[in-house]
């Protein structure tokens, strides 16, 4: 049997867990084990969708699995453009447009977060998880030779999610770090909020 523990915990492990593969991720691009990084870096990412899932099913979800989840998903990302460079600097020359948009749209919204509010935000929009999805199948096509156009669409969807997250901060009077859906919603929270006041 589970561990009472262990089970109320699991989803920020899992979490946890990811941001512990920065390091093994850097190690194989560093040695040139091109394979090796891919298969990680697939591992890595399906922990990014187990934990959400996890804490959703089993109504675990918490402010610090939010912002685990948070500091996984942007330090991997840090770790897959530093990578990239280090296996692959051809195509990341060629594509480094597309490149550099999908880098700024992770980092502004955290940048933004930090100079409002002091703390790092995390909204875990449907736009940025769709964004990091179509991202990450976009970044495994385009370095492992089989496609180039996803990553022109990552590009574009990962622009979108930026702005909204962006936009969120922006309309929010106080810290909110739990999940905001989208910009709707978070229009619709503040409407709420006037309302009482």
């Amino acid at each position: 049997m589970l561990n009472p523990r262990l089970y109320r915990n699991l989803p920020n492990i899992i979490s946890s867990i990811r941001l512990l593969m920065v390091p093994v991720l850097l190690y194989l691009a560093f040695s040139h084990q091109p394979v090796s990084y891919m298969i990680v870096l697939v591992v890595t990412e399906m922990t990014d969708v187990l934990d959400g899932y996890l804490a959703r099913r089993l109504k675990l979800v918490s402010e610090l699995g939010a912002q685990l989840d948070s500091w996984g998903d942007f330090f991997v990302y840090m770790t897959m453009i530093i990578s990239a460079w280090m296996l692959w600097p051809d195509i990341l020359a060629r594509e480094s447009l597309y490149v550099i948009i999908i880098f700024s749209c992770f980092t502004l919204p955290v940048l933004v977060g930090l100079i409002k509010f002091k703390t790092w935000t995390s909204y875990h929009t449907t736009s940025a998880k769709f964004a990091v999805v179509v991202s990450v199948v976009a970044y495994v096509l385009l370095f492992t030779g089989l496609l180039v156009w996803p990553v022109k669409m990552a590009a574009v969807l990962c622009l979108y999610a930026a702005i909204e997250q962006i936009l969120i901060t922006l309309l929010c009077n106080e810290e909110r770090i739990v999940d905001v859906k989208s910009l709707w919603h978070a229009l619709k929270e503040k409407r709420a909020r006037e309302k009482c006041q």
